[in-house]
C-alpha cells in the first residue's frame, strides 16, 4: 500500500495539478444572441487545483477499520526471530510467530525486551524480518533504553549510565549526547522509537520505581536534561518518549504492583512535576507516556492518569499544548488493572486520550473491545483517526512512511560499542 510513499506523492500531485477549469474565458454564451460587451473586461477565476494528499492522509484513506485499530496496539512479541515458533505466542496471540501475530492485528507496532536480544545480527535480522511481516505500513519497533537500571540491550550495547549519573554531572551537554549515542545504537539495530527519557522529578526518597532512573530531584535541572535528552535522541533519528505524566516521582507505591497516589496539589504540580514534560514538549518529543497513578488534584475520580480524559487531554493536550503521540503505561501493571477488565481498560485510555495502547494485557480481548467500541460509536471515527492520524505522523516524521526501514548488520557492528561510545561511556567512571 504505502511503500513507497515519496514516488507516490509525487505521481499524485502530478495529477491533481492537469486537473484545470472547464471553458476558456471569454467564450460567448449559446442563447443565439451575442451578450454585450461589459464596459470593464471580467476575469474568471483561476481554476481550482486540489491539494495533493499527505503520505498521513494517503495512508489514513486506504485503512480499513481493522487496520486502525490495529495501529493502536504494541504488543510484546516473543522469540527472536520473525518466524520463530513460539508457544508464548500461541497461547497469548493465537498465531505462533511474531510475523503471524503483526498480520493477525494489524499492528502498529511491537516492544523488544531483553529475551528477544541475543546477538547484533540476531536483532538485526529479526526487526528486519518484522518489517517485511508488516505488509502496509511500517512498524514501530521500540525498547525501554533508559539505560542504568533500565536497559533492554545491555547485552549488545554500550554501557551507558542511567539517568540518576548524568544528572549528577549537572551538564545537559552530557546527558545530549549519550541520548544521541543511545539512539544511534539503536536505530543501527532496526529499533525507532525508545521509552526514554525519564521525565519525573525524584523528590521521594522512598521512591521504588523512579529512583536513579530520573535525572535528579530539582525541576529546572531536570527539564534542562530532558530538553537536551530529546534533542539527542533525534539527532540520532530516534523517536523519542517523555515519561511518566503527570509526573511519578512522589510516591512510595511501585505502579507494577499497585496504584500510587500523588498528594500534590495543582500548585506544587506546576512547579514540581509539570517542568520537563513542558521543556520536552517544547524539544519537540514525539510521545508522552502516561503513568498509573491517582493525582486527585488534578483529577478527583480515582481513576489513573492512563484513563483520565481530565489530565491527558484537558491538561496534557490542551493546557500544555502536545501534538504527539500519548501512549500508556504497560497495560499489564497492577496500577491500571485495579478497577476495569481489560477490554474496558483499553477502551477507556482511547477516550480518555490516549493513542497507543503498550504491552495489553490481553491483546485479542483488548483489540476486540476496541473494534466493539468504534462499531457502536462508544468510540467515535473521527476519535479513531485522530489517534491514528498521530501515529502516522510520528512515523512520517521519522521517515518511515517513505520507505520501509531496513537495517544492516554490518552497520550496527561498526556502531554498537564504538570506540567513540565506549570514551563517552567512559567519562562516567
Amino acid at each position: 500500500m504505502l511503500r513507497r510513499i515519496a514516488t507516490t506523492g509525487l505521481l499524485v500531485t502530478a495529477l491533481t495539478a492537469c486537473g484545470g477549469g472547464a471553458g476558456s474565458a471569454g467564450a460567448e454564451p449559446t442563447g443565439g444572441r451575442a451578450a454585450p460587451a461589459p464596459a470593464t473586461p471580467q476575469q474568471s477565476p483561476p481554476p481550482t487545483t486540489p491539494a495533493a494528499e499527505s503520505p498521513v492522509e494517503r495512508a489514513l484513506s486506504e485503512m480499513n477499520v481493522e487496520e486502525k485499530v490495529g495501529q493502536l496496539f504494541m504488543p510484546i512479541v516473543y522469540g527472536t526471530a520473525a518466524d520463530s515458533v513460539s508457544g508464548e505466542n500461541q497461547a497469548r496471540f493465537g498465531a505462533q510467530t511474531p510475523a503471524k501475530v503483526i498480520q493477525k492485528y494489524h499492528l502498529g507496532g511491537v516492544i523488544l525486551f531483553p529475551y528477544n536480544v541475543k546477538s547484533v545480527g540476531q536483532v538485526v535480522s529479526f526487526t528486519n524480518g518484522m518489517q517485511r511481516a508488516s505488509k502496509d505500513i511500517p512498524l514501530l519497533i521500540a525498547t525501554d533504553q533508559e539505560n542504568g537500571l533500565v536497559s533492554r540491550f545491555s547485552s549488545v550495547m554500550t554501557a551507558f549510565p542511567g539517568a540518576g549519573r548524568i544528572g549528577a554531572e549537572g551538564n545537559p551537554e552530557l546527558a545530549g549526547q549519550v541520548a544521541r549515542a543511545t539512539g544511534r545504537e539503536l536505530h543501527a539495530l532496526g529499533v525507532n522509537l525508545d521509552f526514554a527519557p525519564v521525565a519525573d522529578v525524584n523528590i521521594n526518597p522512598r521512591n521504588p520505581v523512579i529512583g536513579q532512573r530520573a535525572y535528579g530531584d530539582e525541576p529546572k535541572k531536570v527539564a534542562a536534561m530532558v530538553a537536551a535528552a530529546v534533542k539527542g535522541f533525534h539527532e540520532a533519528g530516534m523517536a523519542s518518549t517523555a515519561k511518566h505524566f503527570p509526573g511519578h516521582g512522589d510516591t512510595n507505591v511501585d505502579s507494577h504492583t499497585g496504584l500510587p497516589v500523588i498528594k500534590h496539589t495543582r500548585a506544587e504540580w506546576e512547579r514540581i512535576d509539570a517542568p520537563p514534560f513542558k521543556a520536552a514538549i517544547d524539544a519537540g518529543v514525539d510521545a508522552v507516556m502516561s503513568a498509573h497513578i491517582v493525582f486527585p488534584k488534578l483529577d478527583p475520580s480515582g481513576d489513573p492518569a492512563t484513563l483520565s480524559k481530565p489530565i491527558l487531554t484537558g491538561l496534557l493536550r490542551k493546557e500544555l499544548g502536545f501534538k504527539g503521540v500519548i501512549s500508556t503505561d504497560a497495560l499489564n501493571m497492577a496500577g491500571v488493572r485495579k478497577k476495569y477488565d481489560d477490554g474496558e481498560i483499553a477502551v477507556r485510555a482511547v477516550l480518555a486520550g490516549v493513542d497507543l495502547l503498550l504491552m495489553p494485557n490481553d491483546l485479542p480481548k483488548q483489540y476486540r473491545a476496541v473494534m466493539a467500541a468504534v462499531k457502536s460509536g462508544r468510540i467515535s471515527k473521527e476519535r479513531l483517526d485522530q489517534s491514528v492520524t498521530r501515529l502516522l505522523t510520528l512515523k512520517h516524521n521519522r521517515g518511515l512512511l517513505a520507505e520501509a526501514p531496513t537495517a544492516s548488520a554490518e552497520e550496527a557492528a561498526r556502531v554498537l560499542r564504538s570506540a567513540e561510545h565506549r570514551r563517552l561511556a567512559g567519562r562516567f567512571r
